[in-house]
């Protein structure tokens, strides 16, 4: 298992500047935004894509620090009931889809998305409980008329071109748990599975390592990131929160760097129970602790992940 970082914190610096940054720390895999949420500060999607030997040169400069590509990310909605931004991000998807293939990058991430609640809406509608009796009529046109029909085809065109994808579980998504993920790829495919990330977990009450035990080989990629859910703030609101994320006195949880949420012990279990479903590429930590500076939240990181991360093969079982 490696550690890597998604390299959206350094937006700010040139592409190399960032490797020999990240390299410098212990890093040997970077995940890199191609477009949607997470931008495109460090790739030209449409440039390498049609330029072989400018791709050569991208993927030297890693092969140069003996480096990897972990991923490629496109954050978006495809399923967005608006059509202009719905094809923007199936459009940035695809493109990230024949990039990887042609890169050998295994993994393309992105979410699920999510649907209006009835066709001739116009903003998606999230749905999470199932009375009063028209949120089971809105997750039936969700699921059955939008989001099935979408991602089946999606993850043929993945599997075609040789890439997985890595569902982000998220709140806010169609796919926002451990159910919706299984039941979107029942429907799909192997193709299609989890961009796991624990942070988003952690506030809905789920135990990560009970989660990563039930997905086992659906998990094609994972984010390092750490939340801590505040139990004062909690116990008057609940998790549900919509305080803005610079509130954090107020907030009921907030995105911490690895450590600062959980403890070392957490991590370890963490690694554990992913080696013990087969998993061995990638943690790429995602920095996104409003209480540190990039610098020091990344160093903390991987200071944990460092004592964390099983890098060597299980040895001989002499003793059984």
């Amino acid at each position: 298992m490696q550690i890597g970082v998604l390299t959206v914190l350094y937006s700010q610096m040139k592409f190399t500047d960032v490797l020999d940054k990240v390299k410098g720390l212990g890093v040997s895999a970077v995940e890199i935004g191609t477009g949607g949420y997470p931008g495109d500060a460090h790739l030209n999607l449409d440039k390498l894509l049609d330029d072989k030997s400018a791709r050569e040169a991208y993927l030297k400069e890693l092969s140069d620090r003996e480096m990897i590509i972990s991923a490629f990310s496109c954050h978006g909605n495809p399923i967005h009931p608006n059509p202009e931004t719905a094809q923007k991000a199936d459009d940035t998807f695809r493109k990230t889809v024949q990039l990887a293939q042609l890169m050998k990058v295994p993994v393309v991430n992105t979410f699920s998305g999510l649907p209006a609640g009835t066709n001739g809406d116009k903003m998606p509608n999230w749905v999470t409980c199932p009375w009063p009796p028209h949120f089971l009529e809105i997750l039936k046109y969700q699921w059955d008329d939008v989001a099935i029909p979408y991602w089946k085809d999606t993850s043929a065109f993945a599997e075609d071109h040789g890439v997985k994808i890595g569902i982000e579980i998220h709140p806010g998504m169609l796919i926002y748990n451990v159910e919706t993920m299984l039941r979107m790829r029942s429907e799909t495919g192997p193709a299609l599975g989890a961009n796991f990330d624990p942070s988003h977990l952690f506030w809905n009450g789920v135990d990560p390592i009970a989660a990563i035990r039930k997905l086992g080989d659906a998990i094609h990629h994972v984010h390092g990131k750490d939340c801590y859910v505040d139990p004062l703030n909690t116990r008057i609101n609940g998790c549900n929160d919509h305080t803005p994320y610079d509130q954090i006195p107020k907030r009921s949880w907030t995105f911490r760097t690895i450590g600062y949420g959980h403890d070392l012990k957490f991590w370890k279990d963490f690694v554990s129970a992913l080696r013990l479903v087969g998993y061995d590429h990638v943690i790429s930590i995602e920095h996104e602790d409003a209480m540190m500076s990039t610098d020091e939240g990344l160093q903390k990181a991987i200071s944990v992940l460092k004592e964390a991360v099983i890098t060597e093969k299980p040895g001989e079982m002499y003793w059984a």
